[in-house]
């Protein structure tokens, strides 16, 4: 048997070892008391999950991508690799991130456990040709755990980036928001129907804060608990200035104070702490300026400069 053929089998038995134990781990996870006590309770929720009801928001997504999220949901269910707790995180991560839906979470499990595996045979893959490391097992071998630890974990960031983002972009509305909070609440709109109308207005300028205030106005209309849709509303975009909103409007609602006045005094101080925030990046930005500068303007300036002198000293050298 050639090198090759050895180092190829070699890689497949490690891949194989890697499976391995993680079948190990499954069998461990669904043995015993507890294990068939969360291997029941997954059933149950598949068997729920098929079920629910057509307004369901991953049922409403139309062809093959409704079809591989459920696919990816099915095979996340499936797989015990974290607990109850860990997925509870994720699910809030995920709201956060503007993902709602039912199948959320073991779509994300999923797609973890693929990208890991996926990432674990493009290391092998590369190792094996980096010379002086690629021809030992053992090296391909931690290439191949470290990257199967790193693909886990990069969906997890990537959900994190994205919900950094929605978080800025609804930040940046949100001054705009309170504004049109005092006029509804002026006009003798009750909040859950001020709220309607704003997430109305801005479905064109911010959709994420739109869907969210959209949520909150159904949660007020349905449950009548008003404490319990504005604390669920600012666990799920978790922003200083929303927390600020909630604490006004259940202060406003427990000692009786005007909606309004609490509205517009919180407005107030959002549009000066945006203004705020907008003058520190303009002031960031000089400092931000120079390394380009000097980098891409600085060298076209000198040699715009000192290139017709240096030209001459040149043809001065050159006659004598």
């Amino acid at each position: 048997m050639s090198p090759a053929n050895l180092e190829t089998w070699i890689d497949l038995l490690m891949l194989a070892a890697l499976f391995g134990a993680l079948a190990l781990w499954w069998a461990a996870k669904r043995g015993g008391r507890r294990g068939r006590i969360v291997e029941r309770a997954r059933k149950a929720a598949l068997s729920l999950r098929s079920e629910s009801s057509p307004g369901d928001v991953d049922s409403e997504e139309p062809g093959l991508r409704a079809k591989l999220v459920r696919r990816l949901a099915t095979l996340g269910d499936r797989l015990p690799l974290f607990d109850e707790a860990y997925r509870e995180a994720l699910g809030k991560q995920m709201v956060r991130g503007g993902y709602r839906g039912k199948l959320a979470v073991p779509a994300l499990i999923a797609i973890k456990f693929l990208f890991g595996i996926a990432s674990a045979i493009l290391a092998i893959a590369l190792v094996s040709h980096v010379p002086r490391v690629g021809g030992f097992a053992a090296a391909r071998g931690i290439a191949m755990v470290f990257a199967f630890i790193v693909g886990m974990i990069v969906p997890e960031y990537a959900l994190a980036w994205r919900a950094r983002q929605r978080r800025r972009a609804m930040a940046a509305c949100l001054p705009d928001a309170l504004d049109l909070l005092v006029i509804c609440t002026n006009a003798g709109n009750s909040l859950a129907v001020s709220i309607r109308r704003v997430a109305d207005e801005l479905s064109s300028i911010c959709a994420p804060l739109s869907s969210e205030f959209s949520l909150t106005a159904d949660e007020l209309k349905l449950s009548g608990d008003n404490t319990r849709a504005l604390n669920a509303l600012g666990e799920r975009i978790d922003l200083p200035s929303i927390r600020s909103l909630i604490s006004a409007l259940t202060q406003s609602m427990r000692y009786g104070t005007p909606i309004t006045q609490a509205l517009r005094t919180l407005s107030r101080t959002e549009r000066l702490a945006h203004i705020v925030s907008l003058e520190e990046k303009a002031a960031k930005l000089a400092p931000k300026m120079v390394l380009p500068m000097m980098v891409f303007i600085l060298p076209a300036v000198v040699v715009i400069a000192a290139g017709p002198a240096v030209i001459q000293v040149l043809e001065f050298f050159a006659r004598q």
